[in-house]
């Protein structure tokens, strides 16, 4: 019996044949209906596979196939070359480009598919649209039919599929989107990305990436004269994001203290211990666990109240886990942690990592863009001390994701630390320089093309585009500050002006604002963040994280690395957090 929604013959039995020449009933009628007009093709296409086969939502009213003029690839203006016309409804993925006479097909399906996405640029920037169409996932699973089948679906189904999904994409261009520490959307690093999809190669070797290689080259030694080490000299790579980039400098800070674990294992050396800040990244503990080396391996230092790193602090836990027979390894200070956002004292650090020989790791992955500003890159003083470096360019710098550099200062460690010596990759005979064969210091073989977004950004917008974007994000977070921070309703978390862009706070309802400060208070103010953000997203006006930290209870943290954002849209936020509370 045909599942619900199912239309005269079911699915499976409609495309059971296979048989391209021998269409099941459904298929059948539905190409003899295609000449009738007037919508009436697609009522009958749609009772005859049935609703739950249309991916569209529900209510809507599917367009009728059009024919399409084919594209044309002539370089003239206007273009008088004869099109013959195309209908997606009976076209098929086969019927595309390798295929010999695809070439029409193909560009006009693509640049159908531009239009979809240029349509939906528009509405990014649309302060008037909502940045999220939320719906809970069952709602979404019993609204669409998302399953697999064996049997292909037409062009105009593709096209259909594509719009759905972004219906339900989260607009995370949009100017009152500050969910995450990466927002935004870049014109020119989407442009990019269409285009390293287009070349759909792979980094490992110069043969097969050359151009794209020369610019990994070319950009990390720049991030790298950057971070301060003299003519950019060292290594590094592009990795598939800020935890990947902390697990590298975890592997090589062990591979330099102990280079026999490559062959040998960890049952080989001793017992190693890191130690980074209470309030850094979840990652370092995650590269311990997937290095062998063990989460209870990482020490945890103190931090002060506004959630630096405290030296004293380190500088002890060090001293008893070697008293104790465990060797200190690494030391990952963050530059920009996620939560506050704040800044550890890296020249103290290192002079902690140079007095007891550890490695020194700076996880700028938040905070390395702050670099490209001459009015508050000292808030990373120290950092050309580091011997590694992560520095995320998708975050501050608005990169489209993913795109992650880890930096080392000492060439070739990388190298001897993860090749393997593929020997139908990294032939030793080849005809060019091998040095800028990069795929034997990665982890990875096959590793994606970031780095030409962040250099094509680089060369639209220079250093000082950046630089203006930064300083911008880091007004607007002052701005947000100095409004709430003697606003009636609002409480900061810790005192002072934000180090970064992150702004945490609480909103006390006026329920609230009477009651002494006791558990029943922390207990019920625990709840307002949830319940706003969960009306926000139902609404879809703006979207900000919470979180609770330690002893504090839930509380919002606002970030800002959004080009498009503005004054109009942090008062657009306080209000609507306020609207969204008051009955709390």
């Amino acid at each position: 019996m045909a599942a619900p929604g199912a239309g005269f013959w079911s699915f499976g039995s409609e495309e059971g044949s296979g048989d391209p020449d021998n269409p099941g009933p459904a298929k059948a009628w539905c190409q003899a209906a295609q000449k009738f007009t007037g919508g009436i093709s697609t009522k009958l296409c749609a009772l005859l596979y049935g609703d739950g086969d249309k991916p569209m939502e529900t209510g809507a009213t599917k367009e009728e196939p059009t024919l399409r003029k084919a594209a044309c690839s002539c370089n003239k203006k206007p273009c008088g070359c004869q099109k013959e016309d195309i209908n997606y409804a009976f076209l098929h993925a086969s019927d595309l480009l390798p295929n010999s006479e695809g070439e029409a097909a193909t560009l006009s399906f693509l640049q159908d598919v531009v239009d979809i996405l240029l349509q939906y640029l528009v509405t990014n920037f649309d302060r008037s649209t909502k940045v999220i169409d939320f719906h809970y996932p069952n709602e979404l699973l019993q609204e669409y039919n998302w399953e697999l089948s064996d049997q292909p679906q037409t062009m105009e189904e593709i096209l259909l599929h594509c719009r759905t999904a972004l219906k339900y994409a989260i607009k995370t261009g949009h100017p009152r989107y500050f969910n995450q520490l990466s927002t935004g959307l870049d014109m020119v690093g989407l442009a990019a990305d269409w285009l390293t999809s287009t070349a759909n190669t792979n980094m490992f070797t110069y043969e097969i990436a050359p151009v794209f290689v020369l610019l990994e080259y070319v950009t990390l030694r720049k991030m790298r004269e950057i971070v301060g080490w003299p003519g950019g000299a060292g290594d590094g790579i592009f990795s598939p994001g800020g935890a990947i980039s902390n697990m590298y400098a975890m592997l090589i800070a062990r591979f330099k203290m102990f280079p026999e674990v490559k062959e040998k294992g960890m049952a080989a050396i001793p017992r190693l211990v890191a130690f980074t800040s209470e309030h850094s990244h979840f990652s370092v503990k995650k590269g311990a666990a997937a290095l062998g080396i063990g989460t209870d391996s990482v020490i945890l230092i103190r931090c002060d109240e506004r959630g630096k790193m405290i030296p004293s602090d380190l500088e002890r836990r060090i001293i008893e886990a070697k008293q104790k027979g465990f060797v200190p390894f690494l030391v990952s200070a963050t530059a920009g942690t996620t939560v506050y956002g704040a800044f550890d004292p890296l020249i103290a650090i290192a002079d902690i990592c140079k007095k007891y020989k550890i490695w020194m790791h700076v996880d700028g992955a938040w905070g390395g863009g702050l670099l490209m500003s001459r009015k508050h890159r000292w808030k990373l003083n120290g950092v050309e001390r580091a011997n590694s470096v992560t520095w995320n360019p998708h975050k501050m710098m608005g990169v489209p994701l993913q795109c992650s550099a880890l930096l080392v200062r000492e060439e070739g460690l990388m190298q001897s630390c993860n090749q393997m010596h593929a020997s139908y990759l990294f032939q030793q005979d080849k005809h060019y320089d091998l040095s800028y064969d990069t795929g034997d210091k990665a982890l990875q073989c096959g590793r994606h093309v970031d780095v030409f977004k962040l250099w094509l950004m680089w060369r639209a917008k220079g250093t000082i585009g950046f630089e203006a974007h930064i300083d911008k994000c880091l007004e607007l977070a002052e701005y947000l500050y100095n409004k709430i921070k003697n606003r009636e309703g609002f409480e900061m978390v810790f005192d002072g002006k934000p180090q970064h862009t992150n702004v945490c706070f609480w909103y006390v309802p006026p329920s609230l604002r009477i009651m002494e400060d006791n558990e029943e208070r922390m207990n019920r103010l625990s709840k307002v963040a949830p319940v706003i953000k969960a009306r926000m997203m139902e609404c879809g006006s703006t979207m900000v994280s919470y979180q609770p930290l330690g002893d504090k209870v839930n509380f919002f943290r606002m970030v800002i690395s959004n080009p498009a954002a503005a004054h109009q849209d942090i008062d657009f936020l306080i209000e609507e957090i306020e609207r969204l509370g008051q009955d709390l």
